[in-house]
């Protein structure tokens, strides 16, 4: 019976269905081995050879598959068709070799879907693994084993506060630092536009534009101000104009190809607010389900036998006029295409999103995205006919286009249109019948309405004698024209759909990584996501700053879209990767030498440059933008907090302690040291600390050092506090009362983790840092019940059932005292804190159960005697060596205290840049 192996259980369900009692399906739950969190593990000098070591919650899954082949001759590795797979395969083939020696039989097979067909079909054409796959694999986790392992630990030393560097995760945060300092030095420029309503002959009535005057073409910021849309008002007003010509176009709209992992992600952002993370989970659980095709792929082609099939289903729903005579072909665009797949498509063309059984909303609103765009690839173009009407006054000083389409065939448009990530939708107005020649007459008060809108919402209702301009709005006397201004608008700040695409187009990362990398740098704290749009927080603007500065090659667009090329290159058999990595190493090294006498003063004074433009934008009055505000005698210079912030701080410290934040120069009052006023005969006082700003009672003194002080709380304005807001924070803890039950005082206060009321041993956190001074006993008393309920409801009502373990037994996902967590028998996983109880899956679940497991105090004592035991019978050869102990403790202590950032490079590069299984 042969043992097939999958990297999921849910994957080796399906598939288990399919193939049935003659095969063995088992599950490897990923990848079972990896490089070790230490040095060495990737060895330049040994020409990069990798030294791999077995996961510990692997080693079961492995067990479980030797035992297996104990009584089976073959084995069928089955793992996911890209390069990812392809490496997850050749680890279990290194893994199993001393169970393979006995002349077992190892092939590989692959399949796009995991249909009946699909499976039954690969397993009739198994193959080897592929060799040049594997070595893209590793080139890659080298590189970034090695980017993570030497440029992290040059940012902590360096860079206080950065967390870590990738190879594509910090190119990725320069695109989104560099789109936010375009939008710091954007400066709006006003424009005006001048509209009319005319009115054919009939009556019949239609928008127009300006588009000449004075016989000139107007371009866009031609009407730059109010006074030139006026003049151009009192053109049109005064003249006659009549229809000089019109010009009807048919025009057709091709449908889009469907889609590839990118092109998805963007979709599902928009349509679906799905983020890239959350959008590839659901469709890896649309895939192991058997209704979608593979989704991490870069092609757009679709097998011959789904195209039939969608031309079939077509047919069936909208009729045979929406099929086109021959099928579409879609050819790849992408600069650079990862290993040749289909795209993403349903399996079963005819199985629409109301046929399916399946309860969890979002994979539902997926896999309806994915069925229309697939039909539509293959609709017919949807027809329309495109007007133009152009008007004119007799002089030729007035000229005016009104334009429109009329849908004469909607074709793919009858089911799917995609969406955009601005405005820029067609004028799609409908136009009366128009002829040429014609007078075209103005419609007085036509744009009456919006005026009166315009002036109400400038003032509290719209006045009887209406004016004919606001700041925004100008309109002709009788209001049949109207002028509205317009200002340019910065480029959009990137969303995941739209950062997605730029990487794609910029050719960086690859199918498999780009949810990890988006979600990486958020998690990394660098950038953060408001309203849908990312932001980079103060570390990513300094992060990006200093390897821009010192290492400006290995954040390039270009260098890191080659080294894809490379990567490529090396999948397909045209490049040996140890070259590769031979020379990315001669000259990364390099790099890396050239800041080893750097100091953190160099730094940040290199930094302060770079960033100078957005930390110290030019002054209204012309002064100079670095004179501290508060003094007026120091210097603005950038500094950086031992808990790893940055600020702007006066120079002229601690003479003057101005400080402000790194991101919003403008609009910051000043904040130093100042009294705010007296209380009881002791000046309150704002100050300026190491950690921030902070209020204090009086000044320290022999007989009081440590004065009574208070901590300002996040979110509020130090530049704006005064006397009785800092009372207030310095009479804390605030007394509520005694208990109704127990008698013993309630009191509310602002600690570590924020605002809270505590009963005896109990805290309750409360949702906002002013409701601590305002807050009663009834509603304490509420906080402090929900509280303890949250606590109890955890062991009794499951938020999620995720099924079975594989020993027996329910998995299910829960709410805790401490956050969410996945329970089975008597062991507790919690989720990451990245990770959505909506979204985790039971494959995803099983793994942190065996990682919890493995981490269990039963374990780890049964552990201890074997290690006292080992350290017994080396005792006979340390005596032999007594005389060189103290040298060789020496040498161990510094080759532990070595390798301590190590450990801390490993949590740095994980997760990264796809160097692993998602």
């Amino acid at each position: 019976m042969p043992v097939v192996v999958v990297e999921s259980p849910a994957k080796a369900k399906t598939i288990n269905k399919y193939l049935g009692d003659d095969f063995t399906v088992l599950a490897s739950f990923g990848h079972v081995r990896d490089l070790p969190p230490k040095d060495g593990s990737v060895d330049p000098d040994a020409d990069f050879d990798m030294r791999w070591e077995v996961a510990s919650d692997s080693k079961k899954h492995l067990k479980a598959i030797r035992d297996a082949l104990a009584t089976d001759d073959a084995l069928i590795l089955a793992t996911d068709p890209d390069r990812e797979g392809e490496a997850i395969s050749w680890h279990l083939l290194e893994a199993l070799a001393p169970a393979l020696k006995k002349g077992k039989s190892v092939s590989r097979v692959t399949f796009n879907a995991i249909t009946k067909a699909a499976v039954t079909e690969a397993m009739a054409r198994p193959r080897e693994i592929d060799r040049d796959l594997v070595d893209a694999y590793l080139a890659r986790r080298a590189l970034d084993y090695l980017v993570g392992f030497n440029l992290s630990p040059v940012l902590w030393r360096k860079l206080p506060g950065a967390k870590s560097a990738g190879r594509v995760q910090s190119v990725t945060l320069r695109l989104i630092v560099e789109r936010e300092m375009e939008i710091e030095a954007f400066r709006a420029r006003e424009y005006w536009s001048v509209h009319s309503r005319l009115a054919t002959p009939a009556g019949d009535e239609y928008d127009a534009t300006l588009v000449s005057l004075a016989g000139s073409k107007l371009d866009r910021f031609d009407l730059a101000d109010a006074e030139k849309a006026r003049l151009a008002l009192s053109a049109i007003a005064s003249r006659d104009l009549s229809v000089s010509s019109v010009t009807a176009k048919p025009a057709t709209r091709n449908p889009w190809p469907p889609f590839m992992t990118s092109t998805l992600q963007q979709e599902a952002s928009r349509k679906l607010g799905m983020g890239a993370k959350a959008c590839m989970s659901t469709a890896q659980r649309l895939y192991e389900a058997g209704l979608i095709t593979y989704m991490r792929t870069d092609g757009i082609d679709m097998a011959p036998e789904a195209v039939m099939a969608a031309r079939d289903a077509i047919r069936d729903r909208f009729g045979a006029n929406y099929v086109p005579k021959s099928p579409r072909m879609y050819k790849n665009k992408a600069k650079n295409a990862q290993e040749a797949h289909e795209c993403i498509r349903p399996t079963e063309m005819s199985l629409s999103p109301d046929q399916l059984k399946i309860s969890e909303k979002d994979q539902r609103a997926l896999y309806g995205l994915i069925w229309k765009r697939t039909l539509a690839s293959q609709m017919e173009a949807a027809r329309l006919e495109r007007t133009a009407v152009e008007i004119e006054s007799p002089d030729g000083q007035v000229g005016l286009r009104a334009t429109g389409q009329v849908m004469l065939f909607d074709g793919f448009l009858a089911i799917y249109d995609q969406g955009r990530d601005d405005d820029d939708a067609e004028d799609s107005a409908r136009l009366p019948q128009i002829a040429e020649g014609e007078a075209a007459r103005l419609v007085p008060g036509a744009f009456r309405a919006e005026m009166e809108k315009a002036v109400a919402s400038d003032a509290d209702g719209a006045p009887a004698d209406l004016p004919t301009e606001t700041d925004s709005l100008l309109s002709a006397a009788d209001f049949a024209a109207a002028a509205r201004q317009h200002h340019t608008q910065p480029p959009p700040r990137y969303t995941e759909a739209t950062l997605v695409k730029k990487m794609e187009e910029l050719g960086i990362g690859r199918p498999s990584t780009y949810a990890s990398i988006v979600t990486t740098i958020q998690d990394r704290e660098y950038v953060r996501k408001d309203k849908n749009r990312l932001l980079p927080e103060d570390k990513g603007r300094l992060v990006t700053a200093f390897l821009t500065r010192y290492f400006p090659r290995y954040v390039s667009y270009d260098f890191t879209a080659n080294l894809e090329s490379e990567l490529d290159d090396i999948s397909s058999g045209n490049r040996a990767y140890r070259e590769v990595l031979r020379r990315f190493w001669r000259d990364f090294s390099a790099a890396l030498d050239g800041t080893s006498e750097l100091r953190i003063s160099e730094v940040l004074t290199a930094i302060d440059e770079a960033l100078a433009p957005h930390l110290y934008p030019p002054r209204e009055d012309g002064g100079d933008p670095r004179e501290c505000p508060l003094c007026g005698k120091g210097r603005l210079h950038l500094k950086t907090a031992r808990s790893g912030g940055a600020f702007i701080g006066c120079g002229n410290y601690p003479e003057c302690r101005f400080t402000r934040p790194l991101s919003a120069p403008d609009g910051e009052e000043a904040v130093g040291d100042r009294v705010l006023g007296q209380d009881g005969g002791d000046d309150i006082s704002l100050k300026v600390g190491r950690f921030g700003p902070y209020v204090q009672r009086g000044e320290a003194t022999e007989e009081v050092p440590k004065p009574p002080r208070a901590s300002i709380p996040k979110g509020w304005d130090a530049g704006s506090l005064d006397l009785d807001r800092a009372l207030q924070l310095l009479a804390l803890p605030r007394p509520i009362g005694p208990h109704p039950e127990d008698g013993e005082l309630v009191e509310a206060s602002i600690g570590r983790y924020g605002p809270y009321v505590k009963h005896g041993s109990k805290y309750a956190n409360l949702p906002d840092v002013d409701e601590v001074f305002t807050i009663g006993m009834n509603r304490a008393v509420e906080v402090l019940a929900q509280k303890q309920l949250r606590g109890r409801a955890a062991a009794a009502a499951p938020l999620k059932e995720l099924g079975e373990h594989p020993e027996g037994g329910a998995i299910s996902v829960m709410n805790g005292r401490y956050g969410p967590y996945v329970k089975w028998e008597k062991v507790n996983a919690t989720l990451p804190r990245d990770l959505e109880p909506a979204d985790i899956t039971l494959e995803r679940a099983l793994e942190l159960i065996a990682a919890k497991r493995a981490k269990s105090p039963a374990k780890k004592a049964a552990k201890k005697p074997a290690t006292k035991k080992a350290t017994a019978e080396k005792k006979p050869a340390a005596k032999k060596t007594a005389a060189k102990k103290p040298a060789a403790k020496k040498t161990a202590d510094k080759k532990t205290a070595a390798k301590k950032p190590a450990a801390k490079a490993k949590k740095a590069s994980d997760a990264e840049d796809g160097g692993a299984a998602e």
